[in-house]
């Protein structure tokens, strides 16, 4: 028997998950569901793993089970693909609906349990299929001739991607007898598809695919692209037949009219009397998952019987008679090639390990993480070791263990390193996470080129090469240092004239005036980023307020959970001599507060006071799309990156993409970018009247 280093488990078990602490969490994790579902409906790449997606999506439902008052209107829990799908203009004949997830044999025998309840009575009999990872669609054939494909969409409506489909493998164009029917499936790119596309795709100078389903979801919506990239599909359903018939006997004849089915690929489809003879079919296909030529992240278990599945129904999203049993993380093996050390912007010391190229959970992965230097040693993994990767619980992949049969001879144990690899100076291992003693102050020219950065402090002409020359030279060791410049000090260096200098020296002096999101971004405090940055800045109002501010009122900030606050506390108070230093050189430490009488509410709240919740999509003039983003918290909304039932408004700008086709679809009020861009200037001009006037112009 092989000796093996056992796998860590998951960060998140989907199937015990816990609710979220408070509604900010648990709203933050709503959107992250919604932001990720629709990168994964719309294909160009995924936003997070399916199991930290998982994961999420589960914590949300135990969230909503355990604070019903909490739960949104449009909860990602009642949508189909959480509403993620890129809406078309093709209305389905019937919903094409998602499955509901199970995780391991309990969740299995408890669902199967339930659907006995429903009927009265045991199940006929179950199909096993495999639950692949490509985009669902539907194709319709009328006497026989294949006549419209569309993808799921919303579950209701989805995109006509007929021309590209028509030449995925095992669709045909024209079946062998004339019937008028839909049949659905999975249009996907097996292995050999996905070499052959990404020789396709390189070759024609363009980047590599991420992923097979990008790849295979970036092919069907790119009808004019100059190579034809191979698709493959499988169908598992057939819609509009007079009588019904059982799962496996619809299967069966759409093999006869020339499919290909998920019964006759590699995977094939065990009909099952029982959950025991389920449970099994399930461990087979996991055992087989590497060896199908395809990827696959779960089994499809379904009642076989139309009498079954007619007296189970469906609710508005899932079929009660199906279910996804999804598979642990995807795991494959690799070489590393060696362990790296680095060190980041605030001095956290971690190995992470180099890897001969793999591809894991359907992406390429070339390095991942090691965590810490105290599971490095638990993992038992060495330079040369055929190791286990994953990605589960993180969109970073992991490193588990090592296939120690596999150890080479004279292989040796990584040696930690003694000193910071940065600066040399001393390691701090008191915790877990080692970090150089010097802090921040041992990443420099990484903390300023973050300080200085065009989202942050934006300091035009500061860029990599001067930072590095007044490093160099002894003149800059924190950014407080920066506006102790001078322009005689600057011209003397290199390449940089008096007339660079003073212009150098006028743009940092002028970034004083920054607000303090800007300033909490530079900095860089852990656990935040440019929208916690503005979030923090507006219920705190100056840096005096939140320096002082006690874990428990920062969790007031919305999103701010306990961890979170803790982190944020703590980081602040590492870095208060730093802000000392830059209030002493006159950097402003307040956010501007928007002016507005007793009576009058900011133009994106409702009339209880609470935030609308926006969408910017497209180019907005005279404002990045950061700059959008926080418009949108000026004037009091809360800004989100998907469009869901719940947004209430949607700004579309020049090269607006789904993101308004969607709006339009579920009957948004969308404003022109030009008009948001007047609204916020008649805000900050306090012209109410002029904002009134462009509230009220009428949805198109």
């Amino acid at each position: 028997m092989r000796e093996l280093v056992d796998p860590v488990d998951p960060v998140v078990d989907a199937g015990r998950a816990a609710p979220f602490p408070d509604a900010g969490e648990y709203r933050a994790a709503v959107e992250r569901v919604r932001a990720a579902a629709e990168a994964y409906y719309s294909g160009p790449d995924l936003a997070m793993d399916d199991a930290t997606y998982d994961g999420l999506m589960a914590r949300v439902a135990a969230t909503e089970a355990a604070r019903p008052a909490w739960k949104e209107a449009d909860s990602p829990t009642e949508a189909v693909g959480a509403g993620g799908g890129v809406v078309g203009d093709v209305v389905h004949s019937e919903p094409m609906l998602s499955l509901d997830n199970v995780f391991g044999e309990d969740e299995l025998r408890r669902w199967a349990e339930r659907l006995e309840k429903l009927l009265g009575r045991p199940v006929a009999g179950y199909t096993v299929e495999p639950k692949i990872d490509g985009l669902a669609i539907a194709a319709r054939y009328t006497d026989g001739v294949l006549t419209l494909v569309a993808t799921r969409g919303d579950g209701f409506a989805g995109e006509d991607v007929t021309a590209q489909a028509r030449r995925a493998a095992g669709l045909p164009a024209r079946l062998r007898e004339p019937l008028t029917v839909e049949v659905r499936g999975e249009v996907f790119m097996t292995d050999d598809d996905f070499t052959a596309a990404q020789a396709m795709r390189t070759g024609n100078g363009e980047p590599p695919f991420a992923h097979p389903r990008s790849a295979a979801a970036g092919t069907l919506r790119a009808p004019k692209r100059p190579y034809d990239a191979p698709l493959s599909f499988l169908a598992y359903s057939v819609h509009g037949v007079t009588e019904p018939m059982a799962g496996s006997a619809a299967l069966a004849r759409l093999a006869e009219l020339g499919f290909a089915t998920t019964a006759t690929s590699a995977a094939g489809m065990p009909v099952c009397a029982t959950v025991e003879e389920v449970y099994a079919a399930v461990q087979a296909l996991t055992a087989a998952r590497g060896t199908l030529g395809f990827g696959v992240d779960g089994a499809v278990v379904k009642a076989d019987l139309p009498a079954d599945r007619a007296g189970a129904g469906s609710s508005s999203r899932a079929p009660r008679w199906g279910v996804a049993y999804k598979f642990p993380a995807d795991t494959r093996t690799t070489k590393l090639l060696r362990i790296e050390v680095q060190v980041g912007r605030t001095g956290v010391i971690t190995p992470v390990a180099v890897l001969e190229p793999v591809q894991v959970g359907g992406v390429i992965v070339t390095s991942a993480t090691l965590h810490n230097f105290d599971d490095l040693v638990r993992r038992n993994v060495r330079a040369g070791d055929t190791v286990f990767v994953r990605r589960a619980g993180d969109v970073i992949p992991e490193v588990t263990g090592a296939q120690l049969d596999l150890r080479p001879a004279g292989s040796v144990p990584f040696e930690p390193p003694a000193d910071c690899p940065r600066c040399g100076g001393e390691i701090d291992r008191s915790q877990k996470r080692w970090r150089c003693v010097q802090g921040r102050a041992c990443g420099t020219d990484v903390a300023l080129e973050y300080y200085v950065a065009r989202t942050s402090m934006d300091i035009e002409g500061l860029g990599d090469r001067i930072l590095r020359a007044v490093v160099a030279a002894g003149l800059v060791t924190d950014p407080a240092d920066l506006y102790d410049l001078d322009v005689p000090t600057l011209a003397a260096l290199e390449r940089l004239g008096e007339v660079s200098a003073t212009k150098l020296v006028t743009n940092i002096q002028g970034s004083k005036a920054r607000p303090l999101s800007r300033v909490l971004t530079a900095l860089g405090v852990r656990m935040t980023g440019r929208s916690m940055s503005r979030r923090l800045a507006a219920h705190f109002g100056t840096m005096e307020a939140l320096l002082a501010a006690s874990v428990d009122e920062l969790q007031r900030v919305d999103g701010v959970g306990p961890e979170r606050a803790v982190t944020i506390a703590a980081e602040l108070v590492e870095l208060t001599p730093l802000i000392a230093r830059l209030a002493e050189r006159g950097v402003n430490m307040t956010e501007p507060v928007a002016v507005v009488t007793s009576t009058a509410s900011l133009p994106l709240q409702r009339p209880d006071g609470t935030p609308m919740t926006v969408v910017v999509t497209g180019s907005v003039p005279g404002l990045t799309r950061d700059e959008g983003n926080a418009a949108v918290e000026r004037l009091g909304g809360r800004s989100a990156g998907s469009v869901s039932k719940k947004t209430d408004l949607v700004v579309v700008g020049d090269g607006a993409g789904s993101k308004a086709a969607k709006a339009e679809q579920l009957g948004i009020r969308i404003l022109p970018a030009e008009a948001f861009a007047a609204l916020l200037t008649a805000h900050e001009d306090g012209d109410p009247d002029a904002v009134a006037e462009i509230l009220a112009v009428p949805q198109p």
